[in-house]
């Protein structure tokens, strides 16, 4: 499914968010930017969009791996790196991997970073153990995912989700089926304190979130 909508992935999602995605992944860099890391796995990295931001928002550029499923968005994420043509995306490689058996050694990675994937991880539990699996001691995970947004605007939200999404969706990709995936991932993905609960029980501790954009977006995160 996302290898058919890769190639207008991401002017959909920038369409379909109303450009707040490009404000989701600035708040996700600044906290990365606190633990100062030198190698980081962004999983799920999709066209690379975050790999990017992390490269261009980060003083000192770690050493990025953008890892993903599916190669048509891999091949996306290549050429734009190709395009832009800009000496900080150097220190970014993207190589194919599945989030539930990571090809990857143990303790690897002083960050972890996944944003709109964990949802689709057939076994979010076992990603996670493999997310910190790839941890050294004490490293993070940042989890920037959909969530359920505060009461006040839940039904207009899951009235756009359910009836406009999958209509924009399908207009700019012309695949409005895998729009209506995302409407029904998202409307059955767990709330902040619930995802909380799924962090510790795969062996994090320090866990918080915080709310974004009225509750719709999370960025979670917690120590290996």
């Amino acid at each position: 499914m996302f290898g058919r909508i890769a190639a207008r992935y991401d002017a959909a999602n920038r369409v379909l968010s109303a450009g707040f995605d490009l404000g989701w992944r600035k708040r996700l860099v600044r906290r990365v930017a606190q633990y100062a890391p030198r190698r980081l796995l962004d999983l799920a990295t999709g066209s690379g969009d975050v790999a990017f931001a992390l490269a261009r928002g980060l003083i000192e550029p770690p050493a990025i791996l953008g890892m993903d499923f599916c190669q048509p968005m891999l091949d996306q994420a290549e050429q734009k790196r190709r395009a832009a043509k800009d000496d900080r995306y150097g220190s970014i490689r993207f190589a194919q991997g599945d989030g539930l058996n990571l090809p990857l050694p143990a303790g690897e990675f002083d960050v972890v970073t996944i944003s709109f994937g964990l949802r689709n991880m057939a076994d979010r539990h076992r990603a996670l153990q493999e997310m910190r699996r790839v941890l050294r001691p004490g490293g993070a995970l940042l989890v920037l995912e959909f969530s359920q947004p505060n009461a006040l605007i839940r039904p207009f939200y899951f009235f756009y989700l359910k009836h406009l999404l999958p209509v924009i969706g399908g207009w700019i990709t012309g695949d409005a089926s895998a729009y209506r995936y995302l409407n029904q991932t998202i409307a059955a993905f767990p709330g902040r304190v619930a995802l909380e609960g799924e962090l510790v029980a795969a062996g994090f501790t320090n866990v918080s979130s915080e709310g974004l954009t009225g509750g719709t977006v999370a960025l979670h995160q917690g120590l290996a």
